[in-house]
């Protein structure tokens, strides 16, 4: 097997798996994680415990 050969064999295991990351970030059943993550920096609760910060 070639040097070529294994570049490309590889180069098209990366597409392949690039492709894969970006279908599943997309999908449908991610779409509720998202929401929430993109509301996160909005929330102002005041509990900032939850990520081990202590207000002074």
């Amino acid at each position: 097997m070639s040097v070529g050969t294994l570049m490309g064999i590889v180069t098209a295991i990366f597409l392949v798996l690039f492709l894969g990351i970006v279908a599943w970030a997309y999908s449908s059943r991610r779409r509720a994680d998202f929401d929430e993550a993109s509301r996160l920096p909005l929330n102002d609760n005041g509990d900032d415990r939850q990520h081990g910060e202590r207000r002074s």
